[in-house]
C-alpha cells in the first residue's frame, strides 16, 4: 500500500524501513514478534522460516564437480569460473576435459604440427596465429619458434624433417625406379620363356 508523501514517517527501529508514525507502535510490535533480519542477506525473515531460508539461500553445500564446500550464494561463480573440474575445451584441438587437466593437455596437443598450405613447412599449432600473421607464401619464411627449434632437434640427433615437395620428388624418382626394374625383369624372364619354348 502507497504512503502518501505528506504523510509523517518514522523508521522502525527492527526492520529498518520507514513506516507511517500514525501506525509505527502497531507495526514495531508485530516486526518484533512475527519477523527477523537475515544476518547474511539482511532481508527481513519470518521467524519460523529462518532456518529453511539459510539452508535454502545461504548454506554452504558441496560442489556437484569437485565436492568443494562453497557458500550457496557463489556456487554458480564457482562451477562456471573457479572449479577446477568444470569442463572447458582445447585451444587447439576443441576436446572436452576438466580445467585441471587442460595445462598438460594443451602442453601436448599445443606441440603437434600442422602443415601450412602457403609456405608448405609443418608449424607447432601453438605457433600458428603468429605463423599465419607473418607467413607469405613463400618456403623461406620460418617462424622465429621454428627457425630456433629446428637446430635444436638436429642437436639431439632427430632427423630433419623433410619438406612436402622433396617427400613427392623422391617418392616419383622410386616408383619410376621400381618401375624401371619390374620391366627389366618382366622383359628378361619373358625373353628366357621365348628360348625356352620350342618353336613349331
Amino acid at each position: 500500500m502507497a504512503v502518501a508523501s505528506d504523510q509523517a514517517t518514522s523508521i522502525c527501529s527492527h526492520c529498518d524501513r520507514a513506516i507511517p508514525t500514525s501506525n509505527l507502535d502497531l507495526h514495531v510490535a508485530h516486526c518484533s514478534r512475527k519477523l527477523e533480519k537475515c544476518k547474511v542477506c539482511g532481508d527481513m525473515i519470518p521467524k519460523r522460516h529462518a532456518e529453511e531460508h539459510f539452508l535454502s539461500t545461504h548454506a554452504p553445500v558441496a560442489c556437484s564437480l569437485c565436492s568443494e564446500t562453497v557458500g550457496r550464494e557463489i556456487l554458480a561463480v564457482h562451477k562456471g569460473e573457479n572449479c577446477p573440474q568444470r569442463i572447458v575445451t582445447c585451444e587447439y584441438c576443441e576436446f572436452p576435459l576438466p580445467t585441471i587437466d587442460l595445462y598438460k593437455h594443451q602442453e601436448v596437443c599445443g606441440n603437434r604440427t600442422e602443415l601450412c598450405h602457403l609456405c608448405s613447412r609443418y608449424i607447432r599449432l601453438r605457433e600458428r596465429d603468429v605463423h599465419e600473421s607473418r607467413c607469405n607464401g613463400s618456403a623461406n619464411n620460418i617462424a622465429e619458434s621454428s627457425r630456433n627449434t629446428i637446430p635444436a632437434e638436429r642437436d639431439l640427433g632427430a632427423p630433419a624433417r623433410r619438406q612436402p615437395h622433396d617427400v613427392s620428388r623422391k617418392r616419383l624418382l622410386f616408383t619410376i625406379a621400381i618401375t624401371g626394374i619390374a620391366v627389366l625383369f618382366g622383359s628378361l624372364i619373358f625373353q628366357r620363356k621365348a628360348e625356352e619354348s620350342p618353336v613349331h
